[in-house]
């Protein structure tokens, strides 16, 4: 009982550094999700709709992207990009790295959701006059939508956990803050399971928030 209360003594004493690793882990992720997100629609669009030679570079794109390891774009990004005449700080350049990891996985998912969709809907939506606009605003978008939420959210729930990542260029997120805190009170498993509550609480959080918005976009039965 006396280490129970030893640590919340120490979470005390640490709270204002594991808010700030905390916000920063947050602001990460959901620029990392929404800029991969953008990037993603754009990627899964030209994979579906663009001609030969756009689908050869995007789908050359996507395969490096998805073959290369986080860690190796964030470590390109910070010192790789610099030696290009790109400046990034450590902050700028994991986001960047982790929205062009995104990028490529929504753009998997959008273009299979698209190709998913029966060609007779395109064909049934000409025939009434619709534009290609509004064939795929009105008829393709929404039923897409449905189809890849359940594997955007898993999606975004890896961006989370590899914000960590961030920390080997010296982003002060969650994981960094944690390492400094047991660094001084030496509390190993307290910390790194309070840690692990905390990132939980984040992907639950965009969970439930897939889940809304799933049943926002569902058709009524």
């Amino acid at each position: 009982m006396n280490e129970f209360f030893a640590f919340l003594d120490q979470v005390w004493l640490a709270r204002f550094v594991l808010l700030r690793g905390l916000g920063l882990t947050v602001s990460i992720s959901l620029l990392a999700i929404a800029l991969g997100s953008v990037l993603g629609v754009l990627v899964g669009l030209a994979l579906t709709y663009g001609n030969r030679p756009l689908r050869f570079v995007v789908r050359a794109y996507t395969d490096f992207i998805r073959g290369t390891p986080v860690l190796v774009l964030v470590l390109a990004s910070f010192y790789i990009l610099s030696t290009i005449g790109i400046e990034l700080n450590a902050f700028q350049a994991g986001v960047f790295a982790l929205a062009v990891f995104c990028s490529s996985h929504v753009g998997e998912i959008v273009r299979g959701a698209l190709q998913a969709i029966p060609a007779g809907q395109t064909e049934a939506a000409k025939a009434i006059g619709l534009t290609f606009r509004q064939t795929f605003t009105s008829v393709l978008w929404p039923q897409a939508l449905r189809q890849m939420l359940p594997t955007w959210v898993n999606t975004a729930a890896e961006m989370v956990k590899a914000s960590t990542l961030l920390s080997v260029i010296g982003v002060a997120e969650l994981l960094l803050r944690t390492q400094e805190i047991i660094s001084r009170n030496f509390m190993s498993l307290e910390f790194y399971f309070l840690a692990g509550l905390l990132y939980f609480a984040i992907n639950y959080a965009i969970e439930r928030f897939g889940k809304y918005v799933e049943r926002k976009v569902s058709v009524p039965s």
